[in-house]
């Protein structure tokens, strides 16, 4: 489902558990929501959620009380014209669900929504010792574009960055 603001808290915990790995980000600190929110597109903004409980499924549930189980979002690459079809993509997933399929369908809708939005590449840059990440982009359509070496440093280490990219063959 689109990522309403109001499930921002439950996304950062995610995002703070993926920075927790030290394989999902050079970020160190967690953004605010102005932050994060300024620095990603406002559509392709994805949520994954647990069920509803079956047995008031016409009751209306307060965001608040539902359980977020991953995100994923795309960032701008460029301001220039020329890449507005280009976005960057993030995908994490709560520590507690990992292995469970919920990676795949966040990045599987993920693309269908970019398209929908006229993206016409997506890119990705994961260190390769994220062997997860990696999989899971290649399983959904990416494919290796190189390694940037020795890109940045993540505390004293520096690390290299796998880049990946996805070319629709719907957009563009």
């Amino acid at each position: 489902m689109p990522m309403p603001a109001d499930l921002w808290p439950a996304v950062r915990e995610i995002y703070r558990e993926g920075i927790a790995t030290g394989n999902a980000t050079f970020e160190t600190e967690l953004p605010d929501w102005e932050r994060w929110d300024t620095s990603h597109r406002k559509d392709c903004r994805l949520v994954a959620l647990d069920d509803l409980p079956e047995e008031k499924p016409e009751r209306l549930i307060p965001l608040a009380e539902l359980k977020v189980l991953g995100w994923a979002a795309l960032s701008p690459v460029s301001t220039r014209r020329v890449y507005e079809g280009v976005a960057e993509v993030s995908v994490y997933v709560a520590a507690a669900t990992r292995g469970h399929g919920v990676g795949r369908a966040l990045l599987e809708a993920l693309v269908k929504e970019s398209e929908v939005n006229g993206i016409w590449t997506l890119q990705a840059g994961i260190f390769p010792e994220n062997v997860a990440s990696v999989t899971l982009h290649k399983s959904c359509g990416f494919r290796e574009v190189g390694v940037r070496r020795r890109i940045g440093k993540l505390g004293d280490v520096w690390r290299d960055v796998l880049l990946l990219e996805r070319r629709s063959r719907t957009v563009g």
